[in-house]
């Protein structure tokens, strides 16, 4: 009698990676935790720290340090190693280093024997995706980047903040790049299912004058809000890393806003964006499209766009 155990492996052990194994372990996602670093000291000394954290836990996660070789019988990889923008950059002037570093990592994996189901958190990430998915000849459904799955969840906390509800009741999607041309679909956006504009319209004392556009632009800031007072995200990444993990390993059918090839979904083909996606064991298993107006159309496809100019400046690194 054979009994499966899930795997993660984790290539990084920075602050992100570090941060999505804790809370890998912490709610006892899988049986297994690999850490994989370049600086194999660090990820040792990551794996110790955590490893400290066990006898206070509801689960014991066995949390191993190791290298590419060790990612062959993973259930899943999780890609968090990359370029972190220097003052004044953005995430896409990081693309030419970061796509450098992901082929690095993607080689020796799929020489592992590696079979299962990638998740690229490193930025940018829409273009690592599409990288990640060239370099490693998988199937499309097993490459997920974590997409505009962080930004909607601060869009939500922003609009449940202005309504004072629990963001968990609001449904709300950014969607296209995970950068600054995201957009909002706005005609979808419902709290308790009544539209959010139908409650701004009704709770005019309560909400005052809302401008959406300015909305969205704090959508894309807040990442930079963050990093300009504490150097860097995390957290808030790291959950959403680990939301996309669940889903795949307990076969949940949950739908996340990730990164995921697009062939004809809203338009477009051949490249990685930000949309609903329905995730179970098979990674991606469809994509859920919205319907939208003709103006948030026209913003999807700007957003698509940047995607498509930026992928296409590393097309270099695919062979």
């Amino acid at each position: 009698m054979r009994i499966n155990k899930s795997k993660v492996a984790i290539i990084g052990s920075g602050l992100v990676g570090s941060s999505t194994a804790f809370s890998l372990i912490t709610q006892g996602v899988c049986d297994e935790v690999l850490m994989v670093d370049i600086n194999a000291e660090k990820a040792s000394g990551e794996v110790r720290d955590l490893r400290n954290s066990i006898r206070f836990l509801g689960r014991n996660v066995r949390v191993k340090a190791g290298t590419y070789t060790d990612c062959g019988d993973a259930d899943i990889v999780v890609i968090t190693a990359g370029a972190p923008p220097k003052a004044g950059q953005t995430r896409l002037d990081t693309l030419d280093i970061s796509a450098k570093i992901a082929k690095s990592i993607v080689e020796p994996v799929m020489k592992s024997g590696f079979d299962g189901i990638f998740v690229v958190v490193s930025n940018p990430v829409d273009m690592l995706a599409h990288l990640v998915y060239k370099l490693s000849g998988l199937p499309k459904n097993q490459i997920i980047g974590s997409g505009t799955s962080v930004d909607s969840a601060r869009l939500q906390n922003f609009l449940a903040d202005l309504v004072d509800v629990d963001p968990r009741s609001v449904y709300a999607y950014a969607l296209g790049e995970h950068g600054d041309s995201l957009m909002v679909p706005w005609s979808t956006v419902t709290i308790a299912g009544k539209s959010f504009t139908d409650i701004i319209a009704d709770n005019a004392e309560l909400v005052g004058d809302v401008d959406l556009d300015e909305i969205v632009y704090k959508t894309t800031q807040e990442g930079w809000e963050i990093y300009n007072r504490k150097g860097t995200t995390y957290y808030g990444i790291a959950s959403a890393c680990v939301g996309i993990i669940k889903a795949v390993l307990y076969d949940e059918n949950s739908i996340i806003p990730v990164s995921t090839l697009l062939e004809g979904e809203y338009g477009q083909t051949g490249i990685f964006a930000g949309v609903p996606a329905v995730l179970n064991r098979s990674g991606v298993f469809d994509i859920l499209e919205i319907h939208m107006t003709a103006t948030e159309e026209e913003k999807f496809q700007h957003s698509a766009n940047v995607i498509r100019e930026y992928t296409a400046k590393i097309q270099k690194y695919e062979n």
